[in-house]
């Protein structure tokens, strides 16, 4: 995946434990595994004696929870998220969970996900006088329980939840239970485990392996699953619809150690770079990454040509969320500071160099540079998703079609661009063929314009028009 600025922010991550005296200390661990989620932003929401009581912040995990601020942290139930700003800026109001004080009491919610119809509800919530602090989607779904005429907070968050269309994965709390939600197209994974006589919640399958939690399942897309002292109870409030998990989870998103919607994301990586080693072969003398997320698909094409791979790059993995650019007289920084190549690994080479996509290109572009710089004689590049061209609207942070490079130019053209000797995408059907499934079992949409929710037409410039980054002192909180 291209760093930098371009970079593709992936969903949001949420976890939650229900029934141990150390709740905070085991979510806070549990978004440490999911911090590749998310890197805007992290908090935590404890309910502790009919109080709920959190802590939020701008950042890394590490940063935000320093250990007096986890000892305030009292309960023996939790709610945690780590955030992107897939939708509203990265200030401080928009990090989640999202806690509000109303009728019923008090309840937070943390939400993985987004909501394509959630301006439209906004501007009719704020129509009949709701007030909004932040500027996320999640909110929406805050008023609406707020709002709803049902008498049980679970109900409530039933009601609220089939008044919205697009992705959610969440967790709610209140005084009582933790509610686990799961959309009905299963957009988004959730997982949960168990710890003991606790139950877990977690959106990937490594958040339970950190705290040694048991893996007990999956939720189901439509699926809720409601935690009380009385035990855990699963149930399906909505109508059922054909599941649409997002292949990209697979792809780029998920770490690999995670098992998602039913597949380890090691395995189909792999099977990835294997079946783009059949589709796209060449004569070279190392396949190499770009690390980290397409290692496993290089491994794969490494293991299907009989090719030796190498570590070509080093990656940097102390850079922080922000850093000083210096001016012009340091060539590429924003990319160098991540990535530096091996020389004696690649000098005088023929390289085969695999990543799982291209999003602008400009960061490839760069990175190919590098590589000529240290004498790579050729460059074959393999890519080991399909051409991106639209926007995702359920969770990932893509550019507007107009500045996707696979949409403005053909493949030929982008070779041209980024330098390359030769230049292969992975297929749809060879992607599909790595999940073991068919087109209509996944979300495919920002590889073939085919949206499973109906998509209003002015989000995408709602979207990116509300997706500035704050840079106010707001940011060091």
């Amino acid at each position: 995946m291209e760093d930098g600025s371009e970079q593709l922010k992936h969903a949001c991550g949420v976890f939650g434990v229900f029934g141990h005296p150390e709740a905070a200390k085991l979510t806070y661990l549990g978004l440490y595994a999911l911090q590749h989620r998310g890197q805007e932003g992290a908090g935590i929401v404890c309910s502790d004696k009919g109080q709920l009581n959190g802590h939020r912040g701008v950042g890394l995990v590490s940063d935000v929870f320093k250990p007096h601020k986890l000892r305030r942290l009292r309960g023996d139930r939790a709610i945690g998220h780590v955030r992107y700003s897939t939708f509203g800026t990265s200030m401080l109001k928009n990090v989640q969970p999202l806690m509000v004080d109303y009728h019923r009491g008090s309840m937070a919610l943390g939400h993985n996900g987004n909501l394509v119809n959630a301006a439209s509800l906004r501007e009719q919530l704020e129509s009949d006088g709701a007030i909004f602090q932040s500027t996320t989607d999640s909110e929406v779904i805050i008023q609406l329980i707020a709002r709803s005429k049902e008498n049980t907070f679970e109900n409530a968050v039933v009601d609220a939840l089939k008044q919205v269309i697009g992705a959610y994965s969440l967790l709610a709390v209140d005084n009582e239970q933790i509610i686990a939600v799961r959309d009905p197209l299963g957009f988004r994974p959730l997982w949960v485990g168990r710890l003991g006589g606790a139950h877990v919640f977690s959106s990937e399958s490594c958040g339970l392996d950190i705290i040694d939690a048991d893996w007990v399942r999956e939720m189901e897309p439509g699926e809720m699953a409601v935690a009380t002292e009385e035990g855990l109870r699963f149930w399906r409030p909505f109508e059922t619809a054909s599941p649409k998990p997002c292949i990209f989870e697979h792809v780029y998103v998920a770490r690999p150690d995670s098992v998602i919607f039913g597949q380890s994301v090691d395995e189909v990586r792999k099977r990835l770079g294997r079946n783009l080693a059949k589709l796209a072969p060449v004569d070279a003398d190392l396949v190499m990454a770009v690390p980290d997320s397409s290692n496993q698909a290089a491994l794969g094409y490494a293991h299907e040509s009989g090719i030796p791979f190498d570590m070509g790059f080093i990656r940097n993995h102390y850079v922080g969320r922000t850093f000083i650019e210096p001016d012009q007289s340091i060539r590429d920084f924003g990319v160098k500071i991540k990535l530096n190549p091996a020389r004696s690994a690649i000098q005088d080479k023929r390289i085969i160099l695999i990543d799982d996509s291209i999003v602008r290109g400009t960061t490839a572009k760069k990175i190919i540079k590098m590589l000529r710089r240290c004498g790579v004689k050729e460059i074959h590049f393999r890519i080991s998703a399909p051409p991106m061209v639209n926007s995702c609207f359920y969770g990932i942070d893509t550019p507007n079609r107009e500045r996707l490079i696979a949409a403005q130019m053909t493949v030929g053209e982008i070779r041209d661009y980024l330098g390359v000797d030769s230049l292969e995408f992975m297929t749809i059907e060879g992607l599909l063929d790595a999940v073991h499934a068919s087109k209509d079992e996944y979300c495919l949409a920002c590889f073939n314009n085919q949206y499973p929710t109906m998509v209003p037409q002015d989000f995408e410039h709602r979207r990116v028009a509300s997706r500035h980054v704050d840079t106010s002192t707001e940011l060091l909180i």
